[in-house]
């Protein structure tokens, strides 16, 4: 369902543009609800005195909502709660509370404030702003908030980070999120650029799961696996910069995840036991291999990696998963990094020697080398960023980039201007998520099924119908 929403000059005062008295506000405002507005918002601050100055003549179709807003932080669970004693006690119709989260746990005493007004019927809009609470948005129908705001189109939001129209309806599903929606989502920083939410959105919606993944901007990993530690919170992927971290954090981990020393899926068991898996090692490895026997002559009982000399450019989670899995098709494996005691650990851990990005610039023992970058260098926005020149890419046969947005990055362009076989980073999300989803769910992932759904990574479809900016998932 849709709803009109009137907001006529946010003052300045309370992080709006409008810097005039009050009278001309009010005035518009109350010719709003005359006109017909189902909704009007006046700030806490002047809430008593603007009802008295409509005398009563507010029409009994229109709702009055008393507005907080709080562009600096997310005040404790008390503090928020006196702040809702506070707004009710001024007879509004609808209770309306915006913080702003310096870190995404700010979010939980949120979901504890909208929780505790569903139970006392109590209604309540409660959004917390910016990337750390963009959570808020999106899963605010679950915890029981009465509407959630969406803009018309990217680039107009009325607030930090706010969704469009469409992403909250065909992205995210929220007319169908409810009480019992299970909550999976990619922990990360950054995390914005991932496609991961419109992927495994569409797969929880093509079987009919009643699930929502949202993007989680992460900053501390234990601390947000303690925070939101809910059976409703049953999974999660993880990418830069906690794959290491999630290892240390989960109660269990398959014996493949702690030999590469990295965990990229997260689930909660019902008893409340965090099992770490990596499913990177296998969507990448296969990538790669496949890659190879696309457009090389090769052995067909033998991994085409086998006896190549393979570098992997990176030794964070997502470098371990691959040099372990090249490692086990019998590569020979270098690592190179841009801090070489890391470099040299992971070579350490594999049983190959150690780079320095600047030295691997000029390595080339051999022809037909195999390059793996695990970096981020090349992601949207630094998208003219590659992490080896042009020049030194010509001793290599294949080239593989992790980085999926763009498709095609600078390092696979130029690799294959020189004439290499080169893999796209799409290919490895793909088979990872499908990966991923198994655990999630416990559903067999169909390969055509999951490579038709990725087709609507570049250009999820648009909203049609009503325009309406404001959104009310579930009354």
């Amino acid at each position: 369902m849709y709803v009109a929403y009137c907001w006529f000059h946010r003052p300045k005062w309370e992080g709006g543009e409008y810097e005039g008295d009050d009278e001309p506000r009010f005035e518009a405002l109350q010719l709003a609800m005359e006109l017909g507005a189902e909704y009007v918002d006046i700030e806490l601050k002047v809430a008593d005195k603007f009802i008295k100055f409509m005398s009563g003549k507010k029409p009994e179709n229109c709702k009055l909502i008393v507005s907080s807003h709080n562009y600096d932080n997310t005040p404790s669970a008390e503090e928020l709660a006196s702040l809702l004693a506070q707004i009710q006690a001024t007879g509004a119709d609808i209770v309306k509370i915006a913080t702003t989260a310096t870190e995404i746990v700010d979010v939980s005493r949120m979901f504890q404030i909208l929780v505790h007004c569903q139970e006392k019927q109590v209604p309540i809009i409660g959004l917390v702003m910016n990337d750390r609470g963009f959570i808020s948005r999106v899963l605010c129908p679950k915890f029981g908030g009465y509407l959630t705001f969406g803009s018309l189109e990217k680039g107009k939001e009325s607030a930090p980070s706010q969704p469009t129209a469409a992403d909250l309806i065909n992205v995210y599903n929220i007319r169908q999120i409810g009480p019992d929606t299970k909550v999976f989502g990619i922990i990360g920083n950054p995390v914005g650029h991932s496609k991961s939410p419109i992927l495994h959105n569409e797969a929880f919606r093509s079987v009919g799961l009643n699930a929502v993944y949202v993007p989680f901007l992460v900053d501390d990993l234990a601390k947000f696996l303690s925070t939101y530690s809910s059976p409703d919170f049953a999974g999660f992927s993880c990418t830069i910069p906690h794959k290491e971290a999630a290892v240390r954090c989960c109660d269990e981990v398959d014996p493949i995840a702690r030999d590469i020393g990295a965990v990229n899926t997260i689930i909660r068991k019902p008893d409340g036991k965090l099992v770490g898996y990596n499913t990177d090692y296998v969507g990448a490895i296969s990538a790669i291999e496949d890659g190879i026997r696309a457009t090389q002559q090769t052995h067909s009982t033998v991994s085409p990696l086998a006896g190549r000399l393979f570098v992997v450019i990176g030794a964070g989670g997502a470098g371990k998963a691959l040099a372990y899995g090249a490692k086990e098709k019998g590569a020979r494996v270098v690592i190179a990094n841009r801090t070489f005691a890391r470099a040299q650990e992971l070579g350490n851990l594999i049983g190959g020697p150690a780079l320095t990005l600047t030295e691997l610039e000029n390595y080339h023992p051999e022809e037909g080398m195999i390059l793996a970058n695990t970096t981020a260098i090349g992601m949207h926005p630094n998208v003219n960023e590659t992490p080896l020149s042009k020049q030194a890419l010509k001793s290599y046969a294949v080239v593989f980039d992790a980085v999926y947005t763009p498709k095609e990055t600078r390092l696979l362009r130029e690799a294959a201007e020189c004439g290499a076989t080169v893999v796209s980073g799409l290919e490895m999300f793909i088979r990872q998520a499908m990966g991923q989803f198994e655990h999630f769910t416990g559903m067999p992932a169909v390969d055509d099924k999951f490579r038709a759904l990725s087709n609507s990574l570049d250009n999820p479809s648009a909203v049609k119908g009503d325009r309406s900016t404001s959104l009310k998932p579930r009354l």
